[in-house]
């Protein structure tokens, strides 16, 4: 078996009777089979893809405010006043 690499994919070669055997088994073809990995894997590169609220919520803060800032700022709003 060989390797494959396109891009920053690679993906490992298989017998082209390993191919054929397994896209008979489960009644598609190569295309098929290329086409839905390469879908899957354009998906995986934005994990952010299917998270439309985080997307639109990501970059509201400043760069400048820290962990601790959102920290101070939560014990400001819900820690004890005495």
């Amino acid at each position: 078996m060989g390797v494959i690499s396109a891009g920053a994919t690679t993906v490992q070669r298989a017998s082209n009777g390993q191919v054929s055997h397994y896209a008979r088994a489960h009644d598609t073809t190569l295309t098929r089979l290329v086409t839905h990995y390469l879908e899957r894997v354009s998906v995986a590169q934005d994990p952010l893809a299917h998270a439309p609220i985080v997307r639109r919520l990501s970059g509201s803060l400043p760069p400048q405010v820290s962990i601790d800032d959102y920290r101070q700022h939560l014990q400001d709003k819900y820690g004890r006043q005495d």
